[in-house]
């Protein structure tokens, strides 16, 4: 009994070991970690490096020579921000802004966020005299913004339905099972350019997006669906806002492509022509 005993231990230790060993390399197959991955891209892709950009989307609009300095702003302090960062769990949208903006060529990026406390800081540490000599932080070194892009989403549905319904009527029960699992996603976002001297807004424009989330169904049917099932089942809320953004971008762009400036008889901020009674006119 303890021969026994002791080659059941053995055969007992062989097949945890080979379990946990068939385990590892299991998991360790899974792990295909993928850079630049097509499933993880959203609209805004690639990279830019001055008037150059690589890998940019082919859909961005671009401009052969630059309209002028760009700073985006965001008003943090907006109930949309709030439940972008908030409920939605997602970043601020001046990163992905400030590359598409730079890879159209239309405006030259200067960053007026987080990162000027990071410039006054260098500023003030050579103005106490820690700095080397030679580092060049004098005044007038930094460059005016002549516009300022402000972004806004006026509206974001992560759940429109819609197309899980109209299954569940075509084909009944089964139908039904399908659109459960699919949801539509829709974005509409707004773009508005100032001019930093004079205050007058320049151009405004609306961009949207919509994608078809499949849930489940892509994984069950990603390789019949091929390309597009795959991305849609791995379509993230933000991809769905990026996208939105790249289209209120383009149209920006197109906007002051041809770009005719308004007037006021007058000029500007002389009273104008909507006077009421008794005033001074």
């Amino acid at each position: 009994m303890k021969r026994v005993s002791n080659g059941f231990r053995r055969t007992t230790t062989v097949t945890v070991v080979s379990v946990f060993m068939a385990s590892c390399a299991f998991l360790a197959g899974c792990a295909d970690m993928k850079m630049g991955s097509q499933e993880a891209k959203t609209t805004a892709t690639g990279s830019a490096g001055g008037a150059t950009s690589q890998n940019a989307n082919s859909k961005l609009e671009k401009c052969a020579e630059s309209l002028g300095t760009l700073a985006v702003v965001e008003d943090t302090n907006s109930p949309w921000y709030g439940i972008l960062t908030g409920q939605m769990k997602l970043g601020s949208t001046t990163p992905v802004l400030k590359m598409l903006v730079q890879q159209s060529n239309c405006f030259v990026v200067v960053d007026r966020g987080r990162a000027m406390g990071n410039m006054m800081g260098e500023r003030a540490l050579a103005e106490s005299g820690e700095l080397r000599k030679g580092s060049k932080f004098q005044k007038g070194q930094m460059v005016a913004a002549d516009f300022s892009m402000s972004p806004s989403i006026t509206f974001s549905n992560m759940n429109a339905g819609g197309a899980g319904a109209a299954l569940g009527g075509l084909f009944g029960s089964v139908g039904a099972l399908l659109g459960g699992s699919m949801s539509a996603k829709e974005s509409s976002t707004m773009l508005t350019l100032v001019d930093n001297r004079s205050g007058v807004q320049l151009a405004a424009a609306e961009g949207s997006s919509r994608n078809m989330d499949f849930g489940f169904l892509g994984g069950l049917f990603g390789s019949a669906l091929g390309g597009a099932g795959g991305g849609y089942s791995n379509t993230a809320e933000g991809k769905v806002i990026v996208a939105a953004f790249t289209d209120s971008y383009n149209n920006l762009v197109k906007a002051v492509r041809s770009y005719k400036a308004q007037e006021v008889k007058g000029g500007l901020g002389t009273g104008g022509h909507l006077g009421v009674q008794g005033g001074d006119n």
